[in-house]
């Protein structure tokens, strides 16, 4: 045991090299528990296309959630901003010089 760890010392104390890098996968593993569950309850599906839209869905989830932080706006919220600004754009070009 102590000879595996002796031929993986490089790697094993890159830790020291990089401390940002966590000692743990927690992280990960959280990230696809998620994408587990529904797997498992729904009992996987059926076709390639579902199989293929679930997992573009799953992505998207977690690409909002790490790029986000977290702070994603409601839909409504989202319509109710574009449409002030496109206001905001025609009463800016409707005014006369």
């Amino acid at each position: 045991m102590l000879q595996e760890r002796r031929a993986h010392k490089d790697d094993l104390l890159r830790v020291l090299e990089r401390p940002e890098v966590p000692l743990h996968n927690n992280g990960r593993e959280s990230d696809i528990r998620g994408y587990g569950k529904v797997r498992q309850i729904s009992g996987s599906s059926r076709s390639a296309s579902g199989r293929r839209g679930r997992d573009t869905l799953a992505s998207l989830k977690k690409t909002c959630r790490i790029r986000g932080l977290g702070k994603m706006l409601w839909l409504a919220a989202l319509i109710r901003q574009r449409a002030a600004q496109e206001s905001a754009a025609r009463s800016a070009e409707a005014v006369p010089a």
